[in-house]
């Protein structure tokens, strides 16, 4: 069975930040078969949107938008000044979603990427309240424009707060707001679920993305994934959005330590980029 998915590929797997000559990789993304390319929003100041946009356009690709939430960005934070430092930045992300007719914002935005800590019950009920209270205003931001946020869970080792499908739903539900959605990385699945079939059925109509890498976040098909597990998750929520490889180049050496990719994990990226489609398009839309 073949799945109505597209596919795609993130700008961190060659180069970060994106900028605007980050556009000079987009034909050869077109050219590699996706559809969509994911650009990860670190600095909305070195983006010209018109200029993306044009070159969306150009390539007749598709825009996925995600956000990179270091410790500036925390919405559970205990100074509020960073909660509002994260809304300024939420807000830039989530215009550039209209600028660039992208229909949602994903991304861990419920609290900073690498805060994994042992705190008390006390410290996680205040910040897990903090992240309901701040997401719904995220939520609601993105209603006025007409968009959907997606949420994902990391692993333990770059979140204490959300790292299974369980934690992002009993965010979502309470949350309770219809733009609040779920967004699945099969690298931190890998790693976190018992069962990546039953936790795909679990999230359901609320996933809207799913970013994928080995389980090493390598090639996928070259690791110990249970892809056949995966498919079986997708086709049980009849899944028709975009699936996106994720990973990143040793090359760009802040990048790299914050994800812990000490050495090449392809011959090239630009193989990577090739062999990855190449397996995704096989297992999931018979092509």
């Amino acid at each position: 069975m073949s799945l109505p998915v597209k596919f795609g590929v993130s700008t961190w797997l060659w180069t970060s930040p994106f900028n605007t000559e980050t556009i000079n990789l987009f034909p050869k993304i077109k050219s590699m078969g996706y559809d969509a390319v994911e650009i990860p929003v670190e600095y909305p100041e070195m983006i010209d949107a018109k200029k993306v946009k044009a070159a969306l356009q150009h390539n007749s690709l598709e825009a996925l938008v995600c956000g990179a939430f270091g410790p500036a960005r925390d919405l559970t934070h205990d100074d509020p000044a960073i909660h509002e430092t994260s809304f300024t930045y939420i807000r830039q992300c989530l215009d550039l979603c209209n600028e660039w007719n992208a229909g949602f914002f994903g991304g861990p935005m419920y609290s900073a990427v690498g805060k994994a800590r042992m705190v008390s019950v006390e410290q996680r009920k205040t910040e897990w309240e903090r992240a309901v209270t701040n997401i719904h205003k995220v939520s609601k931001m993105a209603q006025e424009r007409g968009l959907q946020i997606a949420l994902e869970p990391l692993n333990r080792f770059e979140s204490d707060l959300i790292n299974t499908a369980e934690d992002v739903m009993r965010l979502v539900q309470d949350v309770n707001h219809p733009a609040a959605k779920v967004l699945l990385d099969g690298f931190h699945m890998a790693i976190e679920e018992h069962n990546i079939e039953r936790a795909i059925t679990l999230v359901g109509d609320k996933l809207i993305h799913i970013q994928v890498s080995e389980n090493y976040r390598g090639t996928p098909g070259t690791g110990q994934t249970p892809w056949s597990a995966f498919k079986k998750g997708l086709e049980a929520i009849h899944y028709n959005g975009t699936v996106s490889i994720e990973s990143f180049t040793p090359e760009i050496k802040e990048l790299a330590g914050a994800v812990c990719i000490w050495k090449n994990l392809a011959p090239s990226q630009d193989e990577f980029a090739q062999n990855g489609i190449a397996f995704l398009k096989k297992l999931l839309s018979d092509k």
